[in-house]
């Protein structure tokens, strides 16, 4: 072992020095139920003459993810710890220091603030808002410790997605993010308290008791950032609309946004074009056109762009639709990068149910002649309008008749082969819409969580002026925006800290709208006339695991008491925010305005829930300053959310108690943070009934006024039929969902469900 020699990162060489390895293993072993002398014995093995410092440092954290299983978890943090460790040297040599970054505290921090800015990476803002004094006071409470929180997965992730570079290589360490992003979240606030508020920020998110969006994480600190997850927009039936929506699609795709893109407008194939009949090419034309616009608009080369379209389920074109990801038929008709999501009204679900007939019409026809616009009608007004034209039906030349629970199936069947289309309850959506007296919801959004009104812009001129193409809006329409974060339970230990964390959301999430920079015309209208914000929630199975309480029918009092008071806390901390600050402008007329609170009146309120007397303290409030926010709860998927912050992701079952994510280079363990105490209490989604997971998630939605990313997953190897998913959506829209987002399978003799891709842009 003595005639090994290592090669340090300055080229020079030193005999090996076991005693060196050993003292940085057991200051990453701190505190955790492992013996470290394990991991020692198998790394000799990974030895050789000329080894680098930096091999051994890879050697070291392969070799603790190799040893990491259910029984002894402890080693990925290990790993996690030692990957932060390597990262602050070589986050010291970028910086030209020989000691570790951090010892200078904050006359350090100021020095990166400056020398960041400088670099293009930070706003200028930071140096303009906050004195040189504030700033060190901030570096000064960096607290180290937040850092050694991650496992590994969290970490690598948190390196490579979120952190800045400079040249190929990191300049910027964790704390120092999350500081900075804490000090822009704040600087509107009261020059008297904005430092003492960035601090309290700080803390939540830095120690993973708040989870930002991606767009936040990676944009606050730059200059001119978008902060915004989710967008929706709608494709007006004219060519100008068309390419003005293409447009706008880009330009969110652009600055990272995740679209949500409603085509229902659109005439059907064989439609009149100009009064000639037969013209039309239908809606796959123009989605092929969203789906390259979503491939080529590569969010400044990160990854592609993502968009999922909506099409009603009366639409002509639904089963060409249905067709777009599929193998079989003709390429030219595919888009095999868009997200398909079909709107699907009561009545429809009711004619399933029934397995009565369904009537496809063309939307063109049938304003020309009946003069209803069907894309824009739910509830009563919609089965009224539809009933009148299947009674006159003879009237139509582009009709088609169909079975009910023929299409549905059709629905289910490409759901089964490619995890698509999401399914979107409209009515279900719109009779708990507070903002249902401005408007209606059409669609979801990408990750089926976040919704509100939108509507397309109208009176758009397309024209040349010095060579380039104008998009003239004179009536502009709304693009539904929202900004999202989510509270990590898996780190909340009692309700006081579910209150500050909620609360403390609330206001961070209002911030961002005024300082996000959004990426069209449209979306900041709709962010000043909604201040729509989504708080949303991750870990449940952890918070449930914790108290020895399984995931599922059990529990369900238990998590619906929970996201009553989440509920609460975020109404009541909006109420404050507008007396503190003013109501959201179309605050009059909605449900709000009326005392409904989540489609709860009053008399539910004080007689049915478990917070009665607090309730009643939020109308009278409510009634006096109105509040905030349009909408305020949002729960997204949280799919790369679950790994930076250790948790299970979403409010869904963890599909694996255990298992290995394999990649070119590594094989890196992935568990929830509780399993090795409280194994049993984690339940696995694949060896689940779905209609269970529905029922917890039914239970949530009581408490969110917006929607809730819920995947289905069903496991083949169980004896599932095509009937029992049937039943289950089916199931779905009784228990009264929103929304479903995936639905995945476990083939027969595999533990592999049906890929996903994951939607960045609501994670976090």
């Amino acid at each position: 072992m003595n005639r090994i020699t290592v090669v340090k990162r300055k080229g020079t060489r030193e005999p090996l020095n076991i005693e060196k390895i050993r003292k940085v293993i057991n200051w990453a072993a701190k505190g955790l139920e492992l013996n470290p002398l394990k991991l020692e014995a198998k790394l000799k093995l990974h030895f050789f003459d000329g080894i680098t410092t930096r091999q051994i440092h890879e050697a070291v954290i392969n070799t603790a993810l190799s040893l990491t299983t259910p029984e002894e978890p402890d080693w990925r943090i290990l790993a996690g710890r030692l990957f932060i460790f390597n990262l602050y040297k070589e986050v010291s040599i970028r910086r030209g220091t020989s000691k570790l970054a951090y010892v200078g505290g904050g006359e350090e921090y100021f020095k990166v603030v400056k020398d960041l800015v400088e670099k293009g990476l930070y706003t200028q803002e930071l140096l303009e808002v906050y004195s040189k004094e504030e700033i060190v006071e901030a570096g000064d409470y960096l607290n180290l410790d937040y850092d050694f929180l991650y496992d590994y997965a969290g970490a690598n992730l948190l390196a490579k997605r979120y952190l800045c570079v400079y040249e190929d290589y990191p300049i910027e360490l964790p704390q120092e993010m999350y500081m900075t992003i804490s000090l822009l979240l704040a600087k509107n606030e009261p020059k008297g308290k904005r430092l003492k508020l960035a601090k309290k920020f700080y803390d939540l998110i830095a120690g993973k008791k708040l989870s930002l969006a991606t767009p936040i994480l990676i944009n606050l600190r730059r200059p001119n950032g978008n902060l915004s997850s989710c967008f929706i927009t709608a494709m007006d039936d004219s060519l100008d609309s068309i390419m003005y929506t293409a447009n706008q699609v880009a330009q969110i795709s652009k600055r990272a946004g995740g679209v949500g893109v409603n085509i229902s407008r659109i005439r059907a194939q064989g439609s009149w074009i100009k009064k000639v009949f037969g013209a039309s090419g239908g809606i796959v034309p123009w989605t092929k056109i969203l789906n390259d616009v979503a491939v080529a608009v590569n969010q400044e080369g990160k990854r592609a762009g993502a968009v999922t379209v909506a099409l009603d389920v009366w639409h002509l074109d639904i089963y060409d639709f249905l067709e777009l990801k599929t193998e079989n038929g003709d390429l030219r008709r595919k888009a095999f990068d868009i997200f398909p999501q079909v709107v699907i009204p009561d009545l429809f679900m009711e004619r399933v149910k029934f397995n009565q007939d369904w009537l496809l019409v063309d939307p063109y026809e049938i304003e020309r002649k009946f003069g209803y616009k069907l894309y824009e009608l739910w509830g009563d007004e919609f089965e009224k309008a539809y009933l009148h034209i299947e009674s006159k039906a003879e009237l139509l030349k582009l009709k088609k008749r169909v079975r009910a629970r023929e299409l549905f199936k059709e629905i289910l069947k490409t759901q089964v082969a490619t995890g698509l289309p999401y399914i979107f309850f409209k009515d279900t959506a719109n009779r708990l819409n507070p903002l249902k007296h401005d408007g209606f919801i059409g669609n979801g959004n990408l990750c089926m969580e976040s919704f509100s009104n939108f509507k397309p812009s109208k009176g758009f001129k397309t024209y040349m002026k010095e060579g380039k193409i104008v998009n003239e809006v004179s009536q502009p329409g709304l693009v539904h925006t929202c900004n999202l974060l989510s509270v990590n339970l898996a780190n909340i230990s009692s309700d006081e800290e579910l209150e500050e964390a909620v609360r403390f959301a609330v206001r961070i999430l209002d911030n961002t709208i005024e300082l996000t920079s959004p990426p069209i015309l449209e979306s900041k209208l709709h962010n000043d006339r909604y201040r729509t914000i989504g708080i949303g929630t991750l870990g449940l199975a952890d918070y449930l695991a914790k108290r020895e309480l399984p995931y599922g029918r059990q529990s369900l009092k238990f998590i619906e008491e929970l996201y009553e008071k989440i509920a609460y806390y975020g109404i009541d901390e909006s109420i404050n925010l507008a007396k503190e600050r003013g109501a959201f402008p179309a605050y009059e007329g909605s449900d709000w305005s009326k005392g409904i609170v989540i489609g709860k009146d009053g008399n539910y309120l004080l007689e049915k829930t478990s917070l009665k007397e607090k309730w009643l303290s939020v109308l009278k409030k409510l009634k006096e300053y109105g509040i905030r926010n349009g909408q305020l709860f949002a729960i997204a998927p949280n799919t790369s959310s679950g790994l930076l912050q250790g948790a299970t992701p979403g409010v869904l079952p963890p599909f694996s108690r255990f298992y290995i994510d394999k990649n070119q280079k590594q094989a890196v363990p992935i568990c929830p943070p509780y399993l090795k105490e409280k194994f049993w209490f984690y339940r696995e989604s694949k060896f689940m009934e779905q209609k269970e997971v529905i029922d917890v998630i039914s239970t949530i939605q009581k408490w969110v006024d917006s929607g809730i990313s819920m995947e289905l997953l069903f496991n083949l190897n169980l004896g599932i039929r095509a009937k029992d998913i049937y039943e289950t959506v089916l199931y779905a829209w009784e228990k009264g969902i929103k929304t479903i987002y995936y639905v995945r399978t476990i083939q027969r003799d595999s533990q592999k469900a049906l890929k996903k891709e994951e939607c960045v842009a609501c994670a976090n």
